[in-house]
């Protein structure tokens, strides 16, 4: 505990005083968090907001589409929210997304795919699927380039944007240019050193993450399956490069950080960093971590200069 930053700690506080949450019905803690009243924070200036509707299986789901200042054709940046696929919408990652856009003059779409336990997997998957070939269909009416898309998000999102690059390269679906997995989870085995260590305390606790992934699951077989875990893919060569992001704090971090070594070794380009003295979810917290999300941009948007070099070259 001794190198958390002050802000993690405090963030840390104000979870302690909820019930836990492993303990409530999903239905429960969404209504929790509903109640919790807003609060202000700075959020970057853009072009436009606008929300759409994007036909799914038996159903349509919002996507919000951020477009920064300037002319275009913008590249994109399909980002899916956390939540443990059970908790999380749009409004969630709003203000993180808004400086994205704006920071690295992307035009940002934020996916509020269908949660579990009412949408088991692999409905999220599918869901975020169908966003992502919308977005590559429909890039013209967005001011946007459709060859130059990347993938990204924040825990099960972040597993959700991985799950993307494994099924577009099965699927021979839309070019993804890169992908930016910020503390993703990459295993349901809940067994790593880093769950060991972080298992009660740091907000996202071990048995709070079971019972994420109970919910998502349908079965243990599925928890095998390279869209739930994509540490488990036998093969990651001509996977996009990727941007893996650790918190130091979190029971996600020692997955997070094996990916990014698996996809080096498969021949992905890789870049990596861990957030020292923070907390899994700093990300999507704007009115705490400001200062840590911007720093955490910055670094994406070097990232993604390359992605744009590498995308002029083709």
């Amino acid at each position: 505990m001794a190198n958390l930053k002050p802000q993690s700690q405090l963030y840390l506080e104000a979870f302690k005083q909820m019930p836990p949450i492993a303990s409530l019905d999903p239905q429960t803690v969404r209504d929790m968090f509903a109640m919790a009243p807003p609060v202000e924070v700075e959020l970057a200036p853009l072009s436009k907001i606008e929300d759409r509707l994007v036909p799914v299986q038996d159903g349509e789901i919002n996507v919000r589409i951020y477009t920064p200042e300037g002319q275009g054709p913008f590249p994109v940046f399909v980002y899916y929210h956390g939540g443990g696929w059970v908790l999380g919408d749009i409004p969630i990652a709003d203000a993180s997304c808004r400086m994205l856009a704006n920071k690295t003059q992307r035009i940002v779409v934020s996916v509020d795919y269908r949660l579990a336990p009412e949408y088991k997997f692999p409905v999220p998957v599918e869901d975020s699927y169908a966003a992502l070939q919308w977005v590559s269909q429909n890039a013209a009416s967005l001011n946007a380039n459709a060859s130059n898309i990347v993938v990204g998000g924040d825990s099960a999102g972040g597993n959700l944007a991985a799950a993307m690059t494994l099924k577009s390269r099965e699927e021979k679906g839309p070019a993804i240019a890169g992908q930016v997995l910020i503390y993703p989870v990459t295993a349901l085995s809940y067994d790593s050193p880093s769950y060991e260590e972080f298992k009660e305390g740091f907000g996202l606790d071990r048995d709070l993450m079971i019972w994420f992934g109970n919910y998502y699951i349908r079965n243990d077989e599925d928890a095998k399956n390279v869209l739930v875990a994509p540490i488990l893919a036998e093969d990651l060569r001509n996977l996009p490069p990727a941007y893996v992001l650790t918190a130091e704090y979190d029971v996600l971090r020692d997955e997070g950080e094996a990916y990014a070594e698996r996809l080096r070794e498969a021949g992905v380009y890789v870049e990596t960093s861990r957030e020292e003295g923070l907390v899994h979810g700093f990300f999507t917290n704007m009115a705490v971590f400001p200062e840590d999300i911007k720093g955490s941009i910055d670094k994406f948007a070097s990232f993604l200069a390359k992605v744009d070099q590498e995308v002029s070259r083709v």
